[in-house]
């Protein structure tokens, strides 16, 4: 298991080639507003970019057995095929042709032909339970395997009650590990916070990681980055966004304006480093997706 320790405190200073960041060429203040997404979205719970295509995007909503199609231009809803009976669906990953769907409890769904008459959907079965809600799920392609971010820690699983967890879905096997791979734990957030800059942002993940009595990391959402393999997560709880590097250490913090993002829970990058960043309607009065360019400086 890779742990957020001790280390996470030298993640503050800059990392100079892009190819080893890519946190910082976000604009996490100004998004690009994707559009307004159909009412059978308002609980958007996952997203991913839709295989074979460069202009849709893979949805979830956490209560029907759905996988919805839209349009990474306009948000518009173009197709929604049912995969399963309805269920608390937290997250949605494409992976070449297939489409995967994890549930809170960690069951996943591995949909192909998806919309097609000869549509196959193979239920596993993880160790996980609902008492881990999992809510987070990525395609790790350089280690073949899918990533399951658990939104809280069960009881009496062995792993330290100040830490939120991550574990590893092999596709060639199909067997979940027995342990995390990765653990975000309490200690390295507040060392990474001690070595940072003192800005307004950082005081206000001190507000939220260090003056509360309890740990609040939430995982929401879970995308790995084409082209530097790092982890960039949210906590819907927060509106934090973290990113950790491929060897756990946190790389970047920060926390998402709450006016644009009132509950974001779906996390997906194109192949060219564009962040999309879906979230629930909330008091708005409506689901939306938002678009992150990936601006790299010269």
């Amino acid at each position: 298991m890779i742990r957020v320790s001790l280390f996470a405190l030298f993640a503050c200073f800059s990392i100079s080639l892009h190819a080893q960041s890519a946190a910082k060429n976000y604009n996490y203040s100004a998004p690009e507003l994707v559009g307004n997404l159909d009412h059978e979205l308002d609980e958007i719970s996952g997203l991913s970019v839709a295989p074979g295509t460069r202009n849709e995007l893979l949805a979830i909503q956490d209560e029907e057995g759905k996988i919805f199609r839209i349009n990474s231009k306009t948000g518009a809803l173009l197709w929604a095929i049912t995969f399963w009976k309805d269920g608390d669906y937290e997250a949605v990953e494409a992976v070449g042709e297939d489409i995967w769907v994890s549930k809170s409890t960690g069951t996943l769904y591995h949909v192909t032909n998806a919309g097609k008459p000869n549509q196959h959907v193979e239920k596993y079965n993880t160790d996980l339970t609902g008492d881990n809600d999992v809510e987070g799920l990525a395609y790790d392609k350089t280690n073949n395997r899918l990533l399951l971010a658990c939104k809280k820690d069960a009881k009496d699983d062995g792993n330290d009650k100040n830490g939120r967890y991550i574990y590893a879905f092999d596709l060639a096997t199909h067997k979940l590990s027995k342990k995390p791979v990765f653990a975000i734990e309490l200690e390295a957030v507040k060392n990474y916070l001690a070595a940072c800059e003192k800005t307004t942002d950082h005081e206000r993940l001190c507000d939220f990681f260090i003056s509360r009595d309890e740990y609040d990391l939430a995982p929401s959402a879970l995308a790995v980055h084409p082209m530097t393999g790092q982890l960039f997560l949210t906590s819907s709880v927060g509106k934090v966004l973290m990113v950790l590097n491929p060897d756990g250490k946190i790389d970047h913090m920060e926390r998402l304006d709450k006016k644009l993002f009132a509950q974001p829970e779906g996390l997906a990058f194109a192949e060219d480093g564009t962040l999309f960043i879906s979230t629930e309607k909330k008091k708005a009065d409506y689901a939306r997706v938002y678009r992150l360019p990936y601006k790299v400086s010269r």
